[in-house]
């Protein structure tokens, strides 16, 4: 046998060739021109560099060195800096690296997958939106959608860029409109990451947190599934594609496509957390803007939403280690399509996330489309998230939600129902109570008869002798029209009926 000694050693310069191009002192894309650093919070500075490297990093007045460790990562933390800006960055070692524009002000991550990834361009009055979205002070970054089976340490290939019509435009609508209302309302500057992929909860949860609860094993054997089908499906597409190209051909008809595989990358635990989550947590945040649910609105992932949700949050907390951040959950909106049992879980789910420390929930339930899962009206999302972030994570005063559901009790023959946030009484803005629905033994649903007492609500139906459940929240389409007196609308909620 005869040795490549020539390749091998090529292959060994070409490695040597590798080290020495990121023995330079390198920062992640996080830190970078027209940049967003928290306030109020010590300046975390990070990268890698040679292990032999001395790094000084300097920023308003401040200066501090270091040591990369045994594997080229470094960081450095500087006192709180001053809100404001534009202000500059230096960082010395064997190279200098100037960061320049930077503002001083409020980070949030918008996350989920495609209703929080839907951009601006497509929303209602995209062209007056887009007119009015020269917003200096505010900043986008928009990490690139990718999976990964390990955790990232940079989101490479994205950059912050100030807002305008043409950077705005293709970034979440939901996030804009959220940034631009806390940005009026704080008056500081304000840095917006979007960070959305259309995969289940599980993807944007760490494996070891994941792994950690044992009750969530069913979403592995889902995983298992998945792949074990894989190869089936690969070969019933490639049998299609054939039938196809010859029908075509023949200038015949095409068969019906079949059902597309949903993506492995995509619904792999852990995945999306590792790509486009864990290259974030090394920079200090304010809070989360989470709208996801309509990946793990399936009879499969539903019943376990509310876990991962919970555990998501944690999770995510953990990681970022500042504490209890501010989640704003943005509850799914009124849909016509899709598993009614399944879509009502994930959004109990999503109501329960309130119990949560400093977790609020925005609700859409009245401005959704019936027919289709991407409402385009994201104004009011973004409006109501902002509300919700006022309240939770800047203590103002303000009545920021809608009635949540609290208690069923069957009182004779009739179904009493408690909310919080009634201030100002219960109102039916346009007087379509039969969005109420109950349930016998035969599991069927039926339209209640309503009336208001107070700031309850009692329930009946004569064909529902003696009801088990109830629900509320536009499961054939149709917008929510329940609201308090300061025109906040009802979450949508399903839940069992005591007696």
């Amino acid at each position: 046998m005869k040795l490549n000694l020539c390749g091998g050693l090529a292959v060994f310069i070409a490695g040597l060739t590798t080290i020495r191009a990121h023995a330079e002192v390198r920062v992640p894309t996080l830190i970078g021109d027209h940049m967003v650093i928290q306030r109020d919070q010590p300046v975390h500075i990070w990268g890698d560099a040679d292990p032999d490297e001395s790094i000084t990093v300097s920023f308003q007045g401040a200066s501090a060195s270091t040591k990369p460790d045994e594997y080229g990562r470094w960081r450095v933390y500087l006192p709180p800096a001053k809100t404001g800006g534009p202000y500059e960055l230096e960082i010395r070692g064997t190279n200098t690296i100037h960061i320049k524009d930077i503002l001083v002000g409020d980070i949030w991550v918008g996350s989920g997958q495609s209703n929080m990834g839907f951009n601006v361009a497509r929303v209602d009055h995209a062209t007056t939106e887009l007119a009015g979205a020269d917003q200096p002070k505010i900043r986008l970054f928009h990490v690139q959608q990718k999976a990964s089976d390990y955790p990232l340490d940079d989101a490479a290939g994205a950059s912050w860029a100030v807002c305008s019509p043409e950077s705005v435009k293709d970034f979440s609508a939901v996030a804009y409109f959220f940034g631009r209302k806390i940005q009026d309302d704080q008056k500081v500057p304000i840095g917006l990451v979007e960070a959305a992929f259309g995969g289940p909860a599980e993807a944007w949860t760490s494996l070891r947190a994941l792994g950690d609860d044992a009750s969530l094993m069913p979403l592995f054997e889902a995983r298992a599934k998945l792949t074990e089908d894989e190869t089936a499906l690969i070969l019933r597409d490639n049998i299609w594609q054939h039938r196809s190209d010859v029908a075509k051909a023949a200038g015949k008809p095409i068969p019906p496509a079949p059902p597309p595989r949903a993506g492995l990358a995509l619904f792999g635990p852990a995945n999306l957390f590792n790509a486009m989550i864990a290259p974030l947590t090394p920079m200090r945040i304010r809070g989360v803007i989470w709208y996801h649910g309509e990946s793990s609105s399936d009879p499969v992932r539903a019943p376990y939403y509310g876990r991962v949700l919970q555990t998501l949050i944690s999770d995510w907390r953990a990681h970022w280690g500042e504490g209890d951040i501010p989640f704003v959950v943005v509850q799914l909106a009124n849909f016509g399509g899709g598993d009614p049992n399944a879509w009502g879980l994930v959004r109990n789910a999503q109501l329960r996330s309130v119990s949560v420390r400093n977790t609020g929930l925005a609700v859409t339930n009245d401005i959704g489309n019936p027919d289709d899962v991407h409402p385009t009206n994201k104004q009011d999302v973004g409006a109501r998230a902002a509300l919700v972030a006022r309240a939770i994570a800047y203590r103002e005063q303000v009545k920021y939600s809608g009635p949540l559901f609290t208690s069923a009790t069957l009182l004779q023959n009739r179904v009493r129902l408690t909310f919080d946030h009634t201030e100002g009484g219960l109102v039916f803005r346009d007087h379509r109570p039969y969005d109420f629905e109950i349930a016998g033994s035969d599991g069927v649903f039926l339209p209640a008869e309503v009336k208001v007492e107070g700031v309850e609500l009692f329930l009946s139906n004569p064909k529902v002798t003696t009801p088990l459940r109830v629900r509320y929240g536009g499961y054939h389409g149709l917008p929510g029209d329940l609201y308090n007196g300061e025109g906040l609308p009802a979450a949508a909620f399903v839940a069992d009926i005591k007696n």
